[in-house]
């Protein structure tokens, strides 16, 4: 028997990567609200309007001249107000509204009728789904935030009667939620749901396995190791003397196959490390068929393929969950994630530093303030000269340091306390909402 309904939205990768971790809890998997049991036209027509904007104007952000400017104006659309001073933020604002009334008009009608067949819990991983279970009369809903900060419109226009729970990133989102009027009683700090093929279990056993080998390439000189070879001896037991495989990088591009470029001018400038087996480069075009021909059409005018000695791959599924699985697996050997600061930010939780692309959205500066905040993210410098960089900062051991301090300082367990709550192991009380990570 399932346990809970799964829900998410298909609109880049976020929403629904923050989901995955969670299917073992519902034998149907993952819902996602605008593909999964529509039954009207006039739905999949608000589902149309509702998915579009957002990944057009993203990659019209790099039309020349007037790409900012577009995507200046519909980034103030979902726009969040500046953390200080605390202000009360309880009224809501006109995205509220827009949600409330693109709800009334039937948008997740489909997906609520097909949920409503079994009375159990919804976890939810976007607004959407969320506010119109919480509309349309559920009592159980749980809804998983995605991102360090969060628009008013993730919170009813009544939060104080709001049958949402909210389960939180970080310390950050939660104390957003609560300017928002939501009940500290409906908050948990669960962490983001990480993939459990990447922990190991409550003792975090393959998490310490990859964290401790990832450390050892990180600090090729030894200069972190020297210092605090002890404490992460005890922490994650033995630290191998030697790890027989490139340093190893990971570049993301976007839902939304926005950044493509940055990835080509990093291979550019590794090429000769790339050829002599010393890195090895991971160009992840997730589900994007485009992105996958741009990515081989450029590096072979640069004279590579897109398996060069095993230590140049491009990262390409037909399904998300099937890349999901791809890129999780990846990760056991990846030393550097460099990515925009989107839902992956929380993946520094398993020991893994992030070279930060530039922000696309409101919410991602969040994201990056946050990852500069706990010292695990690096604003990247000019990808053009990575190679110089990127071994400066190596030589130093601070991308060692960030590993670790990604690994300490993010929540890590996000996936097993929210499968906890939901089996009703966990009080709603305090201990939720205090976890300071």
């Amino acid at each position: 028997m399932s346990k809970a309904w799964i829900l998410s939205v298909d609109m880049g990768y976020g929403h629904q990567r923050a989901a995955y971790p969670l299917t073992e809890l519902n034998s149907e998997g993952v819902l996602t609200a605008n593909n999964d049991y529509i039954e009207s036209d006039k739905e999949r027509i608000l589902w149309r309007i509702t998915q579009s904007g957002y990944e057009t104007i993203s990659r019209m952000k790099s039309i020349p001249l007037i790409g900012n400017s577009i995507f200046g104006m519909y980034d103030k659309l979902q726009d969040i107000a500046p953390f200080y001073p605390f202000n009360v933020d309880e009224k809501p604002n006109g995205n509220v509204q827009s949600a409330k009334n693109l709800i009334r008009m039937g948008l997740c009608r489909g997906i609520l009728n097909h949920v409503a067949s079994e009375d159990i819990p919804i976890i939810t991983t976007h607004f959407m789904p969320t506010l119109a279970a919480d509309y349309n009369g559920f009592k159980r809903i749980y809804s998983v935030i995605t991102d360090t900060d969060i628009n008013r419109v993730w919170v009813s226009s009544d939060p104080k009667k709001s049958n949402i729970t909210f389960l939180s990133p970080c310390r950050h989102a939660t104390m957003r939620l609560l300017k928002y009027g939501v009940p500290p009683e409906n908050i948990y700090i669960t962490g983001f749901p990480l993939p459990k093929e990447n922990i190991g279990g409550l003792d975090q056993k393959i998490l310490k396995r990859d964290l401790a080998a990832r450390i050892k390439k990180l600090d090729p000189m030894g200069k972190f190791l020297k210092v605090y070879k002890k404490v992460l001896e005890e922490n994650l037991g033995e630290i191998p003397e030697k790890v027989d495989r490139p340093l190893t990088i990971c570049f993301m591009v976007g839902g939304a196959g926005a950044q493509s470029d940055i990835g080509i001018n990093v291979v550019k400038s590794l090429k000769n490390r790339i050829m002599n087996g010393e890195v090895r480069v991971n160009l992840v075009a997730g589900i994007r068929e485009n992105v996958k021909d741009y990515f081989k059409k450029e590096l072979k005018k640069i004279g590579l393929d897109s398996n060069c000695l095993g230590c140049l791959n491009i990262i390409y599924a037909k399904t998300k969950m099937e890349y999901f699985k791809m890129f999780n697996q990846e990760l056991h050997n990846t030393d550097i994630l460099w990515t925009k600061p989107s839902e992956l930010s929380f993946y520094t939780a398993l020991g893994i530093p992030i070279i930060i692309a530039p922000p696309v959205g409101a919410h991602e500066h969040f994201n990056d303030n946050w990852l500069r905040h706990i010292a695990s993210g690096f604003a990247q410098d000019n990808p053009i000269y990575t190679e110089e960089w990127l071994y400066y900062v190596l030589e130093s051991g601070r991308y060692a340091q960030a590993a670790w301090d990604g690994f300490m300082r993010a929540p890590t367990m996000g996936t097993y306390r929210i499968e906890s709550i939901i089996s009703g192991e966990l009080k709603k009380a305090k201990e939720g909402i205090t976890d300071a990570r």
